[in-house]
């Protein structure tokens, strides 16, 4: 049985070369028809395929801005971008190999977790999350406009929803405790999903929600939701804070580092991009999130941190981010978050 792809006639090697003389010479006459010079024509290469894991918030616009720009494309990346809408999900595509990197928005807290339970399995090269000083929001908790509650020392006996998964049920325990109650006997707290978050909360299912952007910008904008406490992680665990991570793994780095080189340099340009113009391009918020088109103008920044841009007071406040996980029990041993961020030589 032959190939496809597999010359079968008795007279292989004359037919061989009549099929390259032929190629050969359709070659030079499409470079002459485009006024190429046969010598120097460079081939097309196939483009590299990345698998990119996101959550479909505020954090991740850059992504969009770059998957709307074809920035990929001009790099030679076929990206395929996959939206999870739990943040333990992300991590664990990373893990089992699912996904090469997460670009913007994987979970700041589970990477940590996780490398502490699979060292070395990947690295941090971006942070996002709220900057108080610089008006920038990663969450709000927000509730029903008729409720009583004005804080979380409000929450005594009701229903609080947060992100599912173990980072933000740590964090809601953490900021419920900071505020005089016991997170197991006073608050119930419980995992939903974002898209789930508004008609909960209208519905009666919770009291108040711990919302990550844009949800919380809408809420402001929403006649029957108002917004009671801004920046609660910045204000009870660390300032800035860095609720999301831009996080890629080793195994992608050692396979194919100028792809993942070119992968992160297509996020931190499409990052300033946003930066500088974040008007501009929110508006794909509303193709890549749950924001409607109506929306958007009340939908706020957030603050990123490209790999080039992190500096000493964004590890310390990350620093102190991750410590809660070890204050708290859920990793036994301490990390130094310094060791998980992204370094030059990674990429060599």
């Amino acid at each position: 049985m032959h190939s496809a792809f597999e010359f079968s006639s008795p007279k292989r090697g004359q037919d061989s070369r009549r099929v390259r003389t032929a190629l050969g010479a359709v070659a030079v006459a499409l470079a002459v028809a485009f006024g190429g010079n046969v010598a120097t024509t460079t081939p097309i290469l196939a483009s590299e395929k990345v698998t990119m894991a996101y959550l479909p918030v505020t954090h991740a616009l850059p992504l969009f801005v770059a998957l709307e720009e074809k920035m990929f494309e001009a790099e030679g990346i076929e990206p395929e971008a996959v939206k999870m809408e739990n943040p333990n999900l992300i991590i664990d595509s990373f893990i089992s190999g699912r996904s090469d990197i997460g670009p913007l928005a994987s979970a700041a807290g589970i990477t940590v977790i996780a490398s502490t339970r699979f060292p070395g399995t990947m690295k941090v090269f971006g942070l996002q999350g709220g900057n108080p000083t610089g008006g920038q929001v990663n969450e709000s908790l927000i509730v029903p406009a008729d409720s009583a509650i004005e804080s979380f020392a409000d929450l005594k006996g009701k229903r609080m929803a947060h992100l599912p998964g173990i980072q933000w049920k740590t964090i809601s325990r953490f900021i419920i405790q900071k505020n005089g109650l016991d997170p197991d006997k006073d608050v119930t707290l419980q995992d939903l999903a974002v898209p789930n978050w508004t008609q909960a909360l209208l519905g009666g299912t919770v009291d108040a929600v711990l919302a990550l952007e844009p949800v919380a910008s809408m809420a402001a904008a929403n006649d029957n939701i108002k917004v009671v406490v801004v920046n609660p992680t910045a204000l009870f665990i660390a300032d800035p804070f860095w609720a999301g991570a831009s996080v890629i793994t080793t195994k992608f780095m050692k396979e194919r580092p100028s792809v993942a080189k070119k992968t992160i340099a297509v996020i931190d340009k499409a990052t300033r991009m946003v930066e500088d113009d974040f008007k501009k391009y929110a508006p794909l918020l509303a193709k890549y999130t749950a924001v409607p088109q109506s929306a958007i103008p009340v939908v706020g920044p957030v603050y990123w941190r490209t790999n080039t841009q992190i500096e000493e007071k964004d590890i310390v406040a990350y620093q102190a981010f991750a410590d809660i996980f070890h204050d708290a029990g859920v990793i036994k041993a301490h990390l130094d978050v310094r060791t998980i961020m992204l370094q030059p030589d990674d990429l060599k």
